[in-house]
């Protein structure tokens, strides 16, 4: 399924081509499958990726589409069924020794050695990688620093927070200087405060010219850090482009949702005594996809009706005058701009599934 005016993987071949031409190509996947024996599906169908020197590029998709076997195929860990995986020039199956010295992967699983303190968690992560000792030292402090851990420096690991964790785990993963850095769903299950956190961390890498996949099943972040996102599902990428450009690749350029006053306690009930609520919504979205020029589509839940429109925030005078010509009562009224979650549900039909 493939929304009009979205690019699609049928279009990846050109994209890949042109990603080559603009800038050095660090990871490429060519017709990329991984089938496990005896699924019914492919976990991932053949696809296509050039992902440019210093750019954070992003995987979006729900939980089992495909994310992690892709990340798990051009990290060596996973043997693709066909295709082909190269990464920094080198491919992944033929040579996965000399892959894994040019890469660095960072999952959701906390891998730190509790049996080591923050500090050496990364000395010996640099030792390791064939650093010399004096050298491997001074990269752990100056790395503690910068991701502000130099307090737990000395601490056993089992004291940190989970987003303490996770930034030590980015900065272990970055001590050696890897060309690509893989980064598999960081900031699932931390609160808020930690996931700015590591926001903020990986905005200083990109500044840095780190290379960075990322794959994410939150909008939000994929939206605000990277600078191309490949929406995936069903093992297929089904668009790929800049945030921007997706967005502006659907029909709506804003999302306006009405809520109705609730008619369980506002309004009256029929005669079999129950109310009419739960039809309003739908016939409220029928009636502004008639009545208001710039409407693209409509979804209804729980009386709240979701419109996405082309137009902006001028189209609100005839929302409001439409439905309050036929007897609806809003008790609410926003405006949003068309996001990442709307580029979705305009490819597949459906919401992101967690």
């Amino acid at each position: 399924m493939v929304a009009p005016g979205i690019p699609n993987s049928s279009a990846s071949a050109s994209a890949t081509a042109d990603a080559d031409t603009a800038e050095e190509t660090v990871i490429r996947a060519a017709a990329l499958t991984k089938v496990y024996p005896k699924a019914t599906a492919p976990a991932v169908d053949g696809i296509d990726l050039a992902v440019r020197r210093g750019e954070l590029f992003g995987l979006l998709g729900p939980n089992g589409a495909g994310k992690t076997t892709t990340v798990g195929m051009l990290t060596t860990r996973v043997v693709p069924t066909s295709g082909r995986a190269e990464v920094a020039g080198i491919d992944v199956v033929a040579r996965p020794t000399l892959a894994k010295q040019v890469i660095s992967v960072v999952t959701q699983q906390n891998t730190l050695d509790r049996s080591l303190t923050v500090r050496e968690n990364l000395y010996f992560h640099g030792l390791l990688f064939g650093l010399p000792s004096r050298r491997a030292r001074a990269a752990a402090d100056a790395l503690l620093e910068r991701f502000h851990l130099t307090a737990q420096a000395d601490a056993s690991v089992h004291i940190l927070s989970g987003g303490m964790a996770q930034r030590l785990m980015v900065a272990r993963a970055i001590l050696h200087r890897p060309a690509v850095l893989f980064l598999d769903e960081p900031t699932a299950g931390l609160d808020p405060q930690s996931r700015l956190a590591l926001w903020e961390v990986l905005a200083g890498l990109i500044a840095d010219g780190q290379t960075i996949l990322l794959t994410t099943h939150n909008m939000e972040e994929a939206d605000r850090l990277c600078d191309r996102v490949a929406i995936i599902d069903h093992g297929r990428i089904l668009a790929l482009d800049t945030p921007t450009a997706l967005k502006r690749g659907i029909e709506a350029d804003t999302q306006v949702t009405v809520q109705l006053v609730d008619h369980d306690t506002d309004h009256d009930t029929g005669h079999d005594g129950q109310s009419d609520a739960p039809h309003d919504g739908e016939a409220l979205a029928a009636l502004l996809t008639r009545a208001v020029a710039g409407v693209v589509r409509t979804r209804v839940t729980d009386g709240r009706v979701e419109l996405h429109v082309d137009g902006g925030d001028r189209l609100l005078p005839r929302v409001l005058e439409a439905a309050e010509s036929e007897g609806f009562q809003i008790a609410d009224l926003s405006v949003a701009e068309t996001t990442l979650e709307t580029v979705f549900i305009r490819l597949t039909g459906k919401e992101l599934r967690d």
